[in-house]
């Protein structure tokens, strides 16, 4: 009997899975504990939702039998007022996630290519391997920095045709040093900054403007973390000009559908109020940092974005997050080298993480 498996592409056959963090309802069953009683740290969302907007938005009259718009014309207006800059320079997408994969599909023919510096966000490499390009690994620094002359070795030697920098990075919060990120736009590659978390390291730290004077430049964001949209799926790209027509040929149609596009026009109505709650949780990350520090066996890492990085030094982490879990309480493990040992920790309403602290100080010492 002929069965379909036979004739899947055998790369993917021998992928292993990206492993997502789950939602609520799934979470709920699993633990046996009802939705409102968890403490959701593990997937860098923002706490607050959507605004209310967001939401007044999704009820008004709304042609849901009638296909998106497939350019997000209203979307990419207010977008280009919000960053200064042409409407022709931007791409909406369903989530960052598609930007990612859209442009390895484009640029990449198998056996091309690309640079990666872990530890960082972990679609990198899965998209790299469902493409079949090649991933030159540039592990960071111990302190998550970047070995720069271990990249601008490998791109001379090996001619990536693609490097993704996460900036803010994921899971540590780092940002790319200036002079680093003059370096990097030398190379003979297109560098890709993935800046999902820009938001919580404040707008100068942003490299969208200087898009429009770089051939080599493209900036990724999302709506997931600043918006609160995470469920809805909408992000969006800062291109050259001259890329923007290659890419919106390539993309699904009606990749953005009238849900997402009439939430995110929402949002860029309402910037004032998402950046309080942006301050807010800056706040609380600081504070936060400050009580993890008087943990002792503890090793918090300073964060530009919406979630902290510990190292757990005298017990296991994945027992520290296992014990919380039982409690109801969800962070992040990292099963991999170099993070082994590590925790993320979101930056949640003040109750949650009161009630974190709470958890891990009744943990006491060994």
């Amino acid at each position: 009997m002929i069965s379909a498996l036979d004739f899947v592409r055998p790369h993917i056959q021998a992928m292993p899975p990206y492993q997502p963090i789950l939602p609520y309802d799934v979470l709920s069953q699993e633990l046996g504990l009802p939705p409102s009683s968890l403490v959701k740290l593990d997937a860098n969302e923002n706490p607050y939702g959507p605004l209310p907007e967001v939401l007044t938005s999704l009820t008004a009259e709304v042609h849901l039998h009638i296909y998106p718009d497939p350019e997000s014309r209203q979307v990419r207006g207010l977008l280009a007022a919000y960053h200064r800059i042409a409407e022709e320079q931007i791409v909406v997408s369903a989530g960052a996630d598609e930007l990612i994969d859209l442009l390895m599909r484009v640029f990449l023919e198998p056996g091309d290519g690309l640079l990666n510096c872990p530890p960082t966000f972990g679609m990198y490499a899965f998209d790299a391997a469902l493409s079949q390009a090649v991933l030159h690994t540039i592990p960071r620094r111990s302190d998550f920095s970047l070995d720069m002359a271990a990249i601008e070795r490998t791109v001379a030697e090996v001619r990536p045709k693609l490097m993704f920098l996460a900036n803010p990075n994921n899971p540590d919060g780092s940002l790319i040093s200036p002079s680093d990120l003059d370096r990097l736009l030398e190379l003979p590659l297109v560098l890709v900054l993935d800046e999902a978390y820009i938001h919580f390291a404040g707008s100068e730290q942003s490299a969208v403007a200087r898009v429009s004077g770089r051939e080599n430049l493209i900036v990724l964001r999302t709506f997931s973390k600043w918006g609160g949209l995470a469920g809805v799926r909408v992000g969006y790209g800062v291109f050259p000009d001259k890329l923007v027509p290659t890419l919106m040929v390539a993309k699904q149609p009606y990749n953005v559908s009238v849900v997402a596009q009439r939430a995110a026009v929402a949002c860029l109505q309402n910037t004032a109020k998402l950046d309080l709650q942006r301050d807010e949780i800056i706040d609380r990350r600081e504070r936060l940092l400050s009580a993890l520090e008087s943990i002792p066996w503890l090793q918090p890492y300073p964060s530009h974005a919406n979630f902290i990085l510990c190292r757990v030094m005298d017990r296991p982490a994945p027992v520290v997050k296992e014990l919380l879990r039982r409690q109801g309480i969800l962070v992040r493990h990292f099963d991999q080298p170099g993070l082994d040992d590590h925790l993320r920790i979101s930056i949640g309403r003040q109750a949650e993480i009161d009630r974190l602290l709470a958890a891990l100080k009744g943990m006491g010492e060994v």
